[in-house]
C-alpha cells in the first residue's frame, strides 16, 4: 500500500467512525422524524435509494454517548460496562487492578478512557491486570493488544487453538485457559467463567458476576433488538438456540450482551426466546406451504440448479419472516431488518442440522 493510499484509508476510517458516533449519539426520535429538512437535497445524498425501515422502538435505545463516542456506567458496586452503541464490554475495578471482559475494536482507546474515568472517581487502580475473552472473534477482542504483554489473558481452551491459527497480533493468545469452569479471583472480586459447549462460536463462554447478579453472554441475546443477521452468524444454530435456556438458568438480573446500546433484563431474554419459537414455527409452516414446483419449472430446463435453490429458499424465508416481522416490529428493534436473514439461516439449519429435508428428502 502506498503512503497516499494508506493516508486515504485512514482518513476514510476516521470519517466513518466520526459519522457512526454522531449517528449513535443523536436521539432516535431526531433520526426518525424531522431529520431531513429538504427532501430535494436529500435525494442527492449517497443514502438516497437505500431501503427504509420501521422506527426503532424507544425501549431498544440505550443511553446517550459522550463527546468521545462512548457511555460508561455502573452496573452495581465495582462492576461497570461500556458501550459505543454498537458493541459492549464489561469491567471490574478491584484493589489490585481492573478485570476487563472483551476489547471491541470499535470502542478501542475509549476503553482506556472509560476505565480511567471510573477508577479516578472510585480510587481504584486503573491498570488492566486481567483480560477475559468471551470468544475468539475479532469484532469483540480485536483491541486486546492495547493492554500490553503483561496482562493475564483468560479464555476457553478452544479459543487459544483458534487464535493460534489466526495469528492476529491484535488478538494475542490467552495465557490462561480452561475446559469447563474457571473462577477468577482478583482483589476481593470474582467472576465465574463457564463453558457449556459451542453456541455462537465453538469457544463462546458464559461470564457470571454472582455478587452483582450479572451475566455477560455475547452474541446470543440482543436486548431490545432482533438477533443479528443469520442468527448472529452462529456456527452451531441448534446449540445457539439451546443457549437461551442455559442463560435463563443463571440467576442474573442484568445482562451484558456484547452488542448495541443498552443492558438487558430477564424479560429481554424471554422475549427473544419467544421470537425464536415463533420464527421456528413459522419457518416450518412455510416449508410445508411453499410448493417448489414452479422453481423447478422455471430454472430446471436451463440446468441452473442454484437458481432453483435460491428462488425456493428465498420464497420460504419471505413467507416465514412476514408474520414474525408483523408481530415483533413494535417490540424489537430492527425486526424488519434481519428476520428474513434469520429465517434463511434457520431454514438451512433445519435442513442440515435437524434433518428436516422437506422437498429435498429421500427420493421415493
Amino acid at each position: 500500500m502506498t503512503s497516499e493510499s494508506a493516508e486515504t484509508t485512514g482518513a476514510n476510517r476516521r470519517t466513518f467512525l466520526k459519522t457512526a458516533t454522531a449517528a449513535a449519539a443523536v436521539p432516535a426520535a431526531a433520526v426518525l422524524v424531522g431529520g431531513v429538512a429538504d427532501t430535494a437535497a436529500a435525494a442527492d445524498t449517497p443514502s438516497s435509494g437505500l431501503p427504509d425501515y420501521a422506527p426503532v422502538p424507544s425501549g431498544a435505545v440505550g443511553p446517550a454517548l459522550n463527546a468521545e463516542g462512548y457511555y460508561v456506567g455502573q452496573i452495581k458496586g465495582n462492576l461497570y460496562w461500556i458501550t459505543d452503541a454498537y458493541y459492549q464490554a464489561m469491567f471490574l475495578t478491584t484493589r489490585e487492578g481492573v478485570v476487563l471482559v472483551d476489547a471491541p475494536p470499535t470502542t478501542g482507546h475509549n476503553l482506556l478512557r472509560a476505565i480511567e474515568q471510573v477508577t479516578r472517581a472510585n480510587g481504584k487502580p486503573s491498570k488492566v491486570t486481567h483480560l477475559v475473552y468471551s470468544h475468539n472473534h475479532a469484532d469483540h477482542i480485536g483491541a486486546a493488544s492495547l493492554f500490553g504483554k503483561d496482562v493475564v489473558r483468560i479464555a476457553h481452551t478452544e479459543a487459544r487453538r483458534l487464535l493460534r491459527i489466526d495469528n492476529d497480533p491484535n488478538r494475542p493468545e490467552p495465557n490462561v485457559v480452561f475446559d469447563d469452569r474457571y473462577t477468577l479471583h482478583v482483589g476481593g472480586e470474582r467472576l465465574e467463567l463457564a463453558y457449556h459447549g459451542p453456541n455462537h462460536s465453538p469457544d463462546n463462554i458464559f461470564i457470571y458476576a454472582p455478587d452483582y447478579a450479572t451475566l455477560m453472554l455475547v452474541d446470543v441475546l440482543f436486548p431490545g433488538w432482533a438477533p443479528f443477521k443469520g442468527l448472529a452468524a452462529s456456527s452451531d444454530i441448534p446449540a445457539w438456540i439451546k443457549a437461551h435456556d442455559i442463560a435463563l438458568d443463571y440467576p442474573w438480573q442484568t445482562l451484558v450482551g456484547g452488542h448495541l446500546g443498552r443492558l438487558g433484563v430477564r424479560d429481554d431474554a424471554t422475549l427473544q426466546k419467544q421470537y425464536m419459537a415463533d420464527l421456528l414455527a413459522s419457518t416450518r409452516a412455510a416449508e410445508a406451504d411453499v410448493d417448489p414446483t414452479p422453481f423447478y419449472e422455471k430454472y430446471g430446463p436451463s440446468g441452473n440448479s442454484w437458481a432453483i435453490f435460491k428462488a425456493y429458499l428465498d420464497a420460504v424465508a419471505e413467507a416465514a419472516a412476514a408474520p414474525v416481522v408483523s408481530k415483533y416490529i413494535s417490540l424489537l428493534g430492527a425486526a424488519d431488518v434481519f428476520t428474513f436473514d434469520n429465517a434463511t439461516a434457520l431454514i438451512e439449519s433445519l435442513r442440515i442440522d435437524f434433518g428436516e429435508l422437506g422437498p429435498f428428502g429421500i427420493r421415493p
